[in-house]
């Protein structure tokens, strides 16, 4: 199973403040943990909101509103993707992060949606589809 383990923007991410040299080798080491154990797909951090845009879409068509964006503690400031085989372990996982040296960090885990997830909707069809999507980006990589 794969999950999303979302680490929240804080103030000091929202103002595009880098972390010090040992957080980042703090991080490095854990990113290295996850990779070694076979369970990293992949993760990034995002720079701040000022510098991205949100596009909002309907029947009227598309909005984009530029960034910043208000409370930060809700924003998105980084992503790692772990294939694990239980939500309990992605928790296990998120626990190892390294902690700030000040403040708090905020994780999520959120479980990626698969095929079964999307029921009789996701049709034989979808799933051949989204596989070779699946192909395509995994050879280009």
């Amino acid at each position: 199973m794969r999950f999303m383990i979302i680490i929240k923007a804080d103030e000091d991410s929202e103002a595009g403040k880098m972390p010090p040299m040992e957080a980042l080798t703090a991080m490095a080491k854990f990113n290295q943990e996850m990779l070694d154990a076979g369970v990293l797909v992949g993760g990034e951090g995002l720079q701040e909101s000022s510098k991205g845009a949100r596009v909002t879409l309907n029947a009227a068509g598309a909005t984009v509103t530029d960034g910043p964006f208000t409370e930060a503690k809700e924003l998105v400031g980084g992503f790692w993707i772990v294939d694990v085989p239980s939500r309990a372990e992605a928790i296990e996982w998120a626990k190892r992060c390294p902690t700030p040296p000040t403040g708090d960090t905020v994780l999520e885990v959120r479980k990626i949606l698969e095929a079964e997830d999307f029921g009789e909707n996701f049709t034989p069809e979808l799933q051949e589809n989204e596989q070779r999507m699946r192909d395509e980006i995994a050879e280009r990589s």
